[in-house]
């Protein structure tokens, strides 16, 4: 990366049921990176390559991207696609929707929010229809993240959805990246789990529960929770669930009994 670049440098603005972020970056130190500049090595041994849209807006950096990608795929590792739209980084919307696509059919997971979905599709829907058509025969899993609803999964044998953790969110900033990391390292520790639906809920669970506490604090990095945190939650829940399914079948005999 020979001469001077800048860094790049985002602004978010957080009102009430509202986001916006702004970005300066033209030419920041990302769009500069080159093929000859990656860690090779550092790539090979990655379980998982994981990756987003931004990079393919310009070269050099649009060639390193997918340079990055051939190279992780021969090396056995898995491939995992957030597109993460920022439409204000791309020339056109056309472009980015071709541009997104255009590496759609390499990657074995894609995350996809319901934004995203309804960009890439052109239809205000998360019916399966509509999701399924997102769909390739090279996927091992494709996910719509639905915010405080939860997320749907589609797998090659099984799909369904998963709800979320309700908490009190402060700031959603890097909740999504929260709930990918946490499945992605659920999934690198058991890869059956892309087979077994009882497992995959379970390892989407945990994500959920990861999005979830991200929410509930200010800012992308320090909100990120430690497992311990994610257990204790999902162990809080679980047991307010069982007081209330007690709860509900005292009422019920005592409704018999009367």
């Amino acid at each position: 990366m020979a001469g001077r670049s800048e860094l790049v440098v985002s602004f978010g603005e957080m009102l009430i049921d509202f986001r916006e972020f702004m970005f300066y970056r033209n030419p920041s130190a990302d769009m500069l990176l080159t093929h000859a500049e990656l860690n090779v090595e550092l790539i090979k041994r990655a379980a998982v390559f994981h990756y987003g849209s931004i990079s393919l807006i310009a070269e050099p950096c649009r060639s390193a991207h997918l340079r990055a990608m051939e190279i992780a795929k021969e090396a056995g590792a898995l491939l995992s696609y957030d597109p993460n739209l920022r439409e204000a980084l791309w020339p056109s919307r056309e472009e980015a929707r071709t541009k997104i696509l255009s590496i759609w059919d390499q990657a074995d997971i894609v995350k996809v929010s319901e934004v995203e979905l309804e960009f890439l599709t052109g239809i205000d829907s998360v019916e399966d229809d509509v999701v399924m058509k997102l769909w390739r025969p090279t996927m091992k899993l494709l996910l719509v993240t639905l915010g405080d609803q939860g997320c749907k999964y589609y797998a090659r044998d099984f799909r369904g959805a998963v709800p979320s953790y309700k908490v009190q969110q402060v700031d959603t900033t890097g909740a999504g990246d929260a709930f990918v990391g946490a499945l992605l390292r659920r999934i690198v520790q058991d890869p059956s789990s892309l087979q077994d639906q009882k497992k995959l809920e379970e390892a989407i669970k945990f994500a959920n529960a990861c999005g979830a506490i991200t929410a509930t604090k200010k800012g992308a990095i320090p909100s990120l929770p430690t497992e311990v945190e994610v257990l204790k939650l999902m162990e809080m829940l679980e047991a307010w669930k069982y007081c209330d399914a007690v709860m509900l079948l005292e009422s019920q005999v005592d409704e018999d009994i009367e």
